[in-house]
């Protein structure tokens, strides 16, 4: 496809991109960022179609903030294993049983699950967020060890995971002695990792930052090589641009396959065609998209 008729294409439609796409659909994207960017962009978004490249919660989030528009999405089949951890139900039965909590549920989640929560979070925020809500505890769930940095950083907070071994299975795969590793062979990389990792992984980190938290802290950072702990796919766009810097994946097979179900041919089919819609429960997405928007207010 040349130029000129990608531009066409896009004519009525905006490709937002999660910072794990491959760089062919990144390099198309008109914004790549991480969950929270995604989100605020979405609610910013003057086209009637929205091409969501990422997996199935956050195309969820796009129809939850733009109810008069219709969002696509190259592959309907790319879906987060860690949202079916927590289904709906699960946190009925918590919340019943600390009715005193407030519940914030990562944006890695269901709808349906979001639907019981009275805030929603993503990696970047997610200590800002349960820091500004009145309530000591916090339900928090599914991704456990983004709870135990949540946990950490708030230690005046009584923070509860559910599940309790809710995880994300490209970040668990990270491995204190392979980064010992890794920090030894270079002593001069700051290493920055996502807080869906291990707390012994994130305990030896310099940061602990979201993907876009990363990208942020790497411009500016005099620091010339950075370990980064988190999916590959944001190495392409951190060397796009800093290119005088050199970053080594912690972990070169930590690939989310299901992120990688897009490819740039399903991307341009979908331009194309539009037939992969995303639908949303309207009564559920009225209920979910008061916890979106009061992340969003308190972001």
């Amino acid at each position: 496809m040349d130029e000129k008729e990608l531009i066409e294409l896009k004519k009525d439609t905006i490709i937002l991109a999660h910072n794990y796409q491959t760089p062919d659909i990144q390099a198309i994207a008109d914004f790549v960022g991480d969950s929270l960017q995604l989100c605020q962009q979405a609610a910013r978004v003057d086209k009637p179609y929205i091409l969501f490249c990422g997996v199935d919660f956050m195309a969820e989030s796009a129809v939850m903030l733009n109810p008069d528009k219709t969002v696509l999405m190259p592959d309907l089949g790319s879906k987060c294993p860690m949202a079916a951890m927590l289904p709906a139900e699960r946190v009925r039965e918590e919340k019943a049983m600390h009715p005193d909590a407030a519940v914030v549920l990562y944006i890695n989640t269901w709808v349906e699950a979001r639907a019981e929560s009275d805030v929603t979070c993503t990696s970047a925020n997610a200590v800002k967020i349960v820091k500004a809500l009145p309530q000591r505890k916090i339900l928090f769930g599914p991704d456990a060890n983004l709870a135990w940095h949540v946990q950490k950083n708030l230690p005046k907070k009584e923070v509860v995971p559910i599940p309790y071994k809710g995880h994300c299975r490209v970040h668990v795969r990270f491995k204190k002695d392979d980064l010992l590793s890794l920090i030894a062979e270079h002593p001069d990389a700051e290493v920055l990792i996502h807080p869906e990792c291990r707390p012994e992984v994130q305990e030896i980190a310099d940061l602990i930052l979201s993907t876009g938290g990363m990208e942020r802290h790497v411009r500016q950072s005099k620091a010339r090589k950075f370990i980064i702990g988190t999916e590959t796919g944001l190495i392409y766009k951190l060397k796009q641009q800093n290119p005088g810097k050199e970053f080594i994946p912690a972990l070169s097979s930590a690939v989310c396959v299901n992120m990688k179900k897009h490819t740039i041919d399903k991307v341009l089919t979908e331009l194309r065609e539009k037939k992969n819609v995303v639908k949303v429960d309207p009564a559920l997405a009225r209920r979910a998209r008061k916890s979106l928007e009061r992340m969003l207010e308190l972001s």
